[in-house]
């Protein structure tokens, strides 16, 4: 039940789109809004995507957030979200990303679907999806939240667009029928070094069963994932902080590498 009015809608959005525009770190919305709940938070995420769109942005895909144990264990949640990825927030393979634009970027190894068809839901399953999916990629997530400190509750963070603000997709593009998401490996490096591992069965034990999580939480709005979609299927690894100078390079067992220098 929401309990914001339509204007306190659109107040909020703007207070937090502004946040990440001018990269400055703002308390949880949640400290003056204590009784903001989650009809609220996607309701205030839709008007930050509308405004984009109607500044000219293009919405280019969706993100599922806080899937895998290791991240809902590091901030303390139990059940995934979802965001929107904005045309601007796609890095390229190799790219220097400005972290003055940034607040506090941590970066998170990912698997990406792309779409071939539309999945709707309610009761999308994780064959649809991977009926529906054209191929994989290999994908780091810059996770940057508005908020001080990182610190958030969940109807704020869904409220901020799920902490999305930029993504490198690369390596080579993988058919979802040539291999067993569960037990694709993923290695995460920082400066050369390893800093993340883990395995596809991190997230929600299957990739794909995120995509058909994000096509039914999505269906409540009667909405869908239109084709040509990318989807960031939530990190595998835990989220790494990273600062000016740090190169970063994620490897994913049979779809090669994607690299980034942040400057």
């Amino acid at each position: 039940m929401s309990t914001l009015s339509a204007d306190q809608i659109e107040s909020l959005s703007e207070h937090l789109e502004s946040a990440e525009l001018q990269a400055r770190a703002v308390h949880k919305i949640t400290d003056d809004y204590p009784d903001l709940d989650f009809e609220d938070a996607y309701a205030i995420q839709w008007a930050t995507r509308r405004r984009k769109e109607a500044r000219g942005n293009r919405i280019i895909g969706l993100k599922m957030g806080l899937t895998s144990r290791a991240k809902m264990k590091q901030m303390d949640v139990e059940e995934p979200i979802y965001g929107f990825l904005a045309d601007y927030f796609q890095e390229a393979e190799g790219a220097e990303v400005d972290t003055s634009k940034l607040i506090h970027p941590k970066v998170e190894a990912e698997i990406a679907f792309v779409t071939k068809a539309p999945l709707r839901g309610p009761g999308c399953h994780v064959g649809q999806v991977l009926a529906a999916t054209d191929f994989l990629i290999p994908a780091v997530e810059i996770i940057d939240s508005r908020y001080e400190n990182f610190r958030f509750d969940l109807p704020s963070v869904v409220a901020d667009n799920a902490s999305s603000s930029r993504f490198v997709t690369g390596g080579g593009m993988m058919s979802p029928r040539e291999t067993d998401l569960r037990t694709v490996g993923v290695v995460l490096e920082k400066n050369g070094d390893p800093v993340e591992v883990g395995a596809g069965a991190a997230v929600i034990n299957h990739p794909a069963s995120s995509v058909a999580l994000l096509a039914n939480m999505l269906a409540q709005r009667d909405e869908e994932i239109p084709a040509g979609t990318l989807i960031l299927s939530g990190g595998i690894t835990a989220a790494v902080a990273v600062e000016a100078g740090d190169n970063v390079t994620m490897r994913a067992q049979g779809m090669g590498s994607v690299s980034m220098r942040f400057v």
